[in-house]
């Protein structure tokens, strides 16, 4: 069973390319339990925040991380860069495969919607219908809701430009093919959206 995370490190002015380094060796060294994924620094949307994405295998390897992390003398490696740490828990929708790496973007958007409280299961069923329609115009990293906090669904879709996006979202939208029919019907208002470009070492670029 895959469980993935997403560490939000919320840095100092322009921290992002700062930190990278110290970044890069707490993810991938010895000590890490973690697949990584991705790392991101955020460019529209919340500012001076660095997405790390990672999948585990098991929850207690994922507990192993995050204690690291919260009992470190230097916590991911940069703490003299950050000033906030925050992590998400999340199982993908049952019907995906695992997130695969490689070079789709260099653009990466993190949309995330809050559901009703009842709801995550009806979204998971109109998202298995929607989601191959909509990879007709752009591909998708992953879709995942939340095991920790309010109820929430999370995508993560790269593209090539701002531009693609664009041209993505409008064009879907035009055909019906997007959002997913029903799918607001299960949703709170509260959305969030990031753009976020990959960090040199990341996997997902």
């Amino acid at each position: 069973m895959t469980y993935y995370e997403i560490a939000t490190l919320k840095t100092v002015i322009f921290g992002a390319g700062k930190a990278a380094a110290g970044l890069e060796k707490w993810l991938t060294g010895p000590e890490a339990q973690g697949t990584l994924l991705g790392a991101f620094g955020t460019d529209i949307g919340g500012l001076n925040e660095v997405y790390v994405l990672r999948s585990y295998a098991a929850l207690d390897d994922l507990a192993a991380d995050k204690t690291r992390a919260l009992m470190s003398s230097d916590p991911f490696g940069c703490s003299e860069h950050l000033v906030d740490i925050t992590t998400e828990t999340y199982k993908p929708f049952n019907f995906l495969p695992e997130v695969a790496t490689g070079k789709f973007g260099p653009i990466y958007e993190f949309r995330t919607y809050k559901a009703k409280l009842n709801g995550l299961n009806k979204l998971q069923e109109i998202w298995r219908d929607a989601i191959p329609p909509r990879l007709k115009y752009s591909p998708m990293v992953t879709a995942m809701y939340g095991l920790d906090g309010a109820p929430r669904l999370t995508q993560i879709w790269p593209y090539e430009s701002l531009e693609a996006r664009a041209k993505a979202r409008s064009q879907s939208v035009a055909d019906g093919n997007w959002p997913p029919k029903g799918g607001p019907d299960w949703l709170q208002p509260q959305m969030t959206s990031a753009i976020a470009m990959p960090l040199p070492f990341s996997p997902l670029s």
